[in-house]
């Protein structure tokens, strides 16, 4: 006989008990469930609804459940439905009739709903803690990197001259977002249920502010209805999941592309790295690659859980059991990618002697060219044609601006002095943008600074 099955004549089908059970996935959720009941039953105890002794024999059964749980020596069958089931008839078991009075004032529709905020505060925690470290591994790589010239681009074309440190802060700029944004997942994971009951509360003398203490979390929910329907908490980490994911992809398209032989930028470590079981010559950038095609799969797990909320009625509703798996699965994949990139970003190498070499190609200083004759006091739009027309003779000869003579530079313009080879060179391009923000090498000094101090100001959370 099921717990809740006093008013049923027949037992359920067998392929039902398969389809309706979520034991399968929601085990994985037995250390929240019986830290949520320990304290249920100690408030129970403390507002006199149930005994001391009943509570003591709770407890100590509920302790005993927890380290056989974590010791793997229980099983999940399907005809236990779920992990709040599965423990209760656990506990009952071993402590006889004081494990029947556990859920006196509660619904497995706000223990649910608990079990879920304590799981998803601790992921964001633990995220928060990934994202963080390599955050401060990319604020040391900047700092080693400030004066490292690279080609900047837009389109994919080359566009200006940049530094290495200023490259590597615009990803620390993306990633420092997310930190924010799971910082609110956790705050908003940070708050009680329980004592919402199956939708309307309970008619016992609950001390749900006691409950919410005991448990590390910081306030309760206001409305009973919403107490067991709302799963934006979970919508916020997976969103705030998939935006990280994205920037991973992003981070990881142009790993892939720096590593290629034409851009030569990026060495890949061997250990984060394979080869190809015909081409000897192969050397794979497939962390990058798998991460970049993780990306969809957390996407994919926002949608189904968007797609599932979009248009349930108050309060709860069966539907609400696919919240999980989709959580799951977007937490188990970010915290791998995470772990994974930040380990082979670290051992990779940039080859800064390319890049170098590369900002001399391309043309990335011709807007620096057109600058230069504005400063001169060519109007911006002439000093553009002039620009574009000196590109165009340098395709044609197979040079680069800075290789022609200055009797090739005055038949475009007779501004052109000496003074136009130091201002066109790569180092002087970037240091002349030396506004916040900019990739003058005091200017990322400064943002790595104010990177350090953002972080510094972040909570950092236990797991």
């Amino acid at each position: 006989m099921k717990l809740w099955g006093g008013r049923f004549q027949k037992n359920t089908d067998h392929e039902m008990d398969d389809f309706h059970s979520s034991i399968g996935f929601d085990h994985r959720l037995f250390r929240e469930d019986i830290a949520g009941s320990r304290a249920h039953a100690q408030m129970l105890a403390r507002q006199g609804i149930i005994s001391q002794e009943d509570q003591q024999a709770i407890d100590r059964g509920l302790a005993s459940i927890l380290t056989d749980m974590e010791a793997g020596r229980i099983d999940f069958p399907p005809e236990s439905e779920d992990i709040h089931m599965r423990v209760e008839e656990l506990l009952t078991e071993r402590v006889g009739e004081p494990g029947k009075r556990l859920h006196t004032g509660r619904s497995r529709n706000d223990q649910v709903a608990l079990d879920m905020r304590l799981y998803a505060k601790e992921t964001a925690a633990e995220t928060m803690a990934a994202v963080r470290r390599l955050c401060e591994l990319l604020l040391s790589m900047a700092e080693a990197h400030v004066h490292d010239i690279m080609p900047g681009y837009t389109h994919l074309q080359q566009a200006q001259p940049i530094t290495l440190g200023h490259y590597l802060m615009a990803y620390f700029q993306m990633f420092s977002r997310d930190l924010l944004r799971f910082e609110n997942a956790y705050q908003a994971a940070d708050v009680s249920p329980l004592g919402s009951g199956a939708l309307a509360g309970a008619a016992y003398p609950l001390d749900r502010a006691f409950v919410a203490e005991a448990l590390g979390l910081s306030r309760i929910t206001l409305n009973s209805l919403d107490g067991v329907s709302d799963r934006d908490f979970l919508l916020d980490y997976l969103a705030a999941a998939s935006i990280c994911m994205m920037h991973l992809s992003r981070f990881c398209e142009e790993c892939v592309l720096y590593s290629s032989a034409e851009f030569g930028f990026l060495a890949m470590d061997d250990s984060f790295s394979t080869g190809s079981s015909m081409m000897p010559q192969k050397k794979n950038p497939d962390v990058a690659e798998l991460v970049r095609g993780k990306t969809g799969r957390v996407y994919g797990d926002l949608t189904a859980l968007l797609t599932v909320m979009k248009s349930l009625p108050l309060a709860y509703n069966k539907d609400m059991q696919e919240d999980k798996e989709s959580y799951f699965d977007a937490r188990d994949t970010l915290l791998q990618c995470l772990g994974i990139f930040t380990d082979m970003l670290a051992s990779a190498t940039y080859r800064t002697d390319v890049m170098r070499r590369k900002a001399n190609l391309g043309f990335s200083n011709a807007t620096d060219c057109a600058d230069y004759l504005v400063r001169k006091g060519v109007p911006f739009r002439d000093a553009h044609r002039i620009t574009g027309e000196l590109v165009a003779y340098c395709l044609d000869q197979g040079k680069a601006l800075l290789d022609l003579e200055a009797e090739e530079l005055a038949r475009f313009s007779p501004v052109f002095s000496d003074d136009v080879y130091e201002a066109l060179s790569p180092e002087a391009c970037v240091a002349a943008r030396d506004i916040p923000g900019g990739p003058a090498p005091r200017q990322v000094l400064a943002a790595i600074e104010a990177g350090k101090a953002l972080l510094r100001s972040i909570p950092v959370h236990e797991a």
